[in-house]
């Protein structure tokens, strides 16, 4: 039997974090934030041997889609531009959309940062996460 720490606090603890993280965003006071254009939806999900993030990115080239690792965030950012052109008796028209994206992920300890695979393929990136083992605490005899 496998035994759980509650901690009734952390959540309150995660929710302050957030609504403070939202404040500093919304009124510009943190600036070291990137901003977007937009915000992909995204998919997180947990496997046994690892953890999957799956982002749906339409239009987005591969080439411009950059997926970093540092200090336990990994952060996914890249830009989109299409054109849509569309030429016709006695008009023509052309459409254009673009922008960039920026999301940033918190990893548990167990992520192995030295085994991070992206793909993208029909507008949606995947990020697979290796799982590594986590190294439990050991007790350190003091002597005297």
């Amino acid at each position: 039997m496998t035994l759980t720490r509650y901690e009734p606090w952390s959540m309150l603890e995660q929710m302050r974090r957030e609504m403070e993280r939202a404040f500093d965003n919304r009124t510009g006071e943190s600036s070291n934030v990137a901003t977007s254009d937009w915000v992909p939806a995204v998919d997180i999900r947990e496997e046994k041997d690892a953890f999957v993030i799956v982002a749906d990115i339409p239009g987005v080239d591969p080439k411009d889609i950059e997926v970093h690792m540092d200090n336990g965030v990994l952060t996914i950012k890249g830009e989109k531009e299409t054109e849509k052109k569309d030429e016709k008796e006695g008009y023509k028209r052309v459409e254009r959309s673009y922008g960039s994206f920026y999301r940033r992920f918190s990893l548990p300890d167990t992520a192995d940062p030295e085994s991070i695979d992206a793909k993208s393929a029909n507008g949606v990136l995947e990020v697979r996460i290796a799982k590594q083992e986590k190294v439990q605490p050991r007790k350190i005899s003091v002597s005297h």
